[in-house]
């Protein structure tokens, strides 16, 4: 092979020799050959004879067997014998029983087998809530948040109504048992007490009519009875709030056998309607009534799921549209009952202020068009308040009722004032107070008690 100059190659046989080729300008070609494999043996040989004999010894073969065997008796000298791992108990395992078959026994899945059995024929086109279909077809977790519900709004059995009114309306009690701490002190009964007396009444959202109204009765009773001591005007005063607020308490009674009985929902934004239709239906449906809902809030956010919800709680069907016109899923739900033969329906409505002249226009529009589904409903037109709102509550009443004549009235949240003396200022407007709500329990809501309320209100700090 000719290679120029200044270049070298090594050209691999197949017996594994290189030739090395070294051309030269001046001399041409002269080829040497290297043999790799001796020149590495020669290498190998000379380092073995370097080896130390000791070296050699202690790279003998040993037996890896005989090296574990005396670390193990090593180990378990020092440590004992080794543990086994423990086998499964299969006794400590958790249990689940009937995982998978529906909560027949829960209070929803019982009212299940009712909602089943009516008529499918309803000429209800609007998306329904069943309670009794969810119950039967929801997973396991479903069912046991169900149950978790249900357990956390049992009403305790150890205190009566009588005891959750009284905690309820502790703020409100305290607040007046303070005020007239000074006012019934001590001292005779003169002009000066009188108008201690007065204060406290106004800082108690009685209002200028009622207190007006309760100073000239206070001051009737002292007359007739001679009272000198102001400590005697503490009972003096209960009476007088009893007889101001007796009128008040006239319960709701549902006629039998007359078809859907219509409850109309009003209010504020805020005041608690749809929390208060969920508390009803619960209550209607402790006495035997059939319930039916209506999700006629089509203005605020979430507020047809939360009716849902409510629904779900208490296994009653639920009417509602998304994005309907409120006058028509009330219309709808109002058919749905006369079919199915529903005992109570609570139509939900939008909340909305006095001076919003649209609104009122539109909740107008949503009577009329009940009164084409059944000629004499709604039955009853409820306005639900807010107890903290005071005197204003009063001209919400006053609104309501000229929009769509007000029958009934339901104050919530008296558990988060300390005025509980608005019930006073509604008794000058003359309409029935149904309901009171003093608390977030499913029970927290019951008819109005005069007797009850009172008792709650001037009871001692020693009772």
């Amino acid at each position: 092979m000719q290679q120029e100059s200044g270049e070298t190659i090594f050209e691999f046989t197949e017996d594994g020799d290189a030739e090395q080729t070294a051309s030269e300008q001046t001399s041409g070609e002269a080829a040497f050959s290297i043999d790799v494999v001796d020149l590495y043996a020669d290498d190998e040989q000379q380092m073995q004879e370097q080896i130390p004999p000791l070296l050699q010894a202690d790279t003998e073969t040993v037996d890896a067997g005989e090296i574990e065997a005396e670390m193990l008796a090593m180990e378990e000298a020092a440590n004992g014998p080794p543990i086994e791992p423990p086998l499964p108990d299969t006794k400590k395992a958790p249990v689940q029983e009937n995982t998978n078959a529906p909560a027949e026994n829960t209070p929803a899945a019982e009212e299940s087998s009712t909602e089943s059995t009516e008529p499918q024929d309803s000429p209800v086109s609007p998306e329904e809530t069943e309670t009794a279909e969810e119950t039967a077809s929801a997973e396991t977790n479903e069912a046991e948040t169900t149950t978790t519900v249900t357990e956390e709004e049992t009403p305790q059995k150890t205190g009566g109504w009588a005891a959750r009114l009284k905690e309820g309306l502790s703020k409100s009690r305290d607040h007046m048992a303070k005020s007239l701490a000074s006012v019934f002190g001590g001292g005779q009964i003169d002009e000066d007490l009188y108008e201690e007396l007065e204060t406290v009444l106004l800082t108690s959202d009685m209002g200028i009519e009622a207190t007006e109204k309760l100073m000239d009765e206070v001051r009737r009773r002292v007359s007739l009875s001679g009272l000198k001591d102001g400590n005697e005007l503490r009972q003096t005063l209960k009476e007088a709030v009893r007889d101001l607020l007796s009128p008040l308490e006239q319960p709701l009674t549902i006629p039998e056998g007359q078809g859907p009985f219509v409850i109309m929902m009003a209010g504020i934004n805020g005041a608690g309607k749809t929390t208060s239709i969920g508390k009803l239906a619960k209550y209607f449906q402790a006495q035997g009534k059939s319930v039916l809902l209506a999700a006629g809030d089509t203005f605020r956010a979430a507020a047809r799921e939360q009716l849902q919800e409510w629904g779900r709680r208490n296994g009653v069907t639920v009417i509602s549209q998304e994005s309907a016109d409120s006058a028509a899923v009330c219309f709808d739900a109002l058919e749905a009952a006369k079919a199915r033969k529903i005992d109570i329906v609570l139509a939900d409505t939008a909340g909305r202020l006095p001076t919003q002249l649209h609104l009122m226009e539109e909740i107008k529009k949503v009577k009329r068009v009940l009164q084409k589904a059944i000629p004499d409903a709604p039955h009853e037109v409820m306005v639900v308040l807010d107890a903290n709102i005071g005197q204003n509550a009063v001209n919400q009443v006053a609104a309501f009722d000229e929009a769509l004549g007000v029958t009934g009235l339901v104050v919530t949240k008296l558990d988060g004032t300390a005025k509980g003396g608005v019930l006073a200022a509604l008794a000058e407007r003359g309409i029935p107070v149904r309901f009171i709500g003093v608390g977030e329990k499913i029970d927290d809501l019951r008819p109005f008690d005069t007797e009850a309320f009172v008792e709650a209100l001037f009871e001692d700090e020693q009772a």
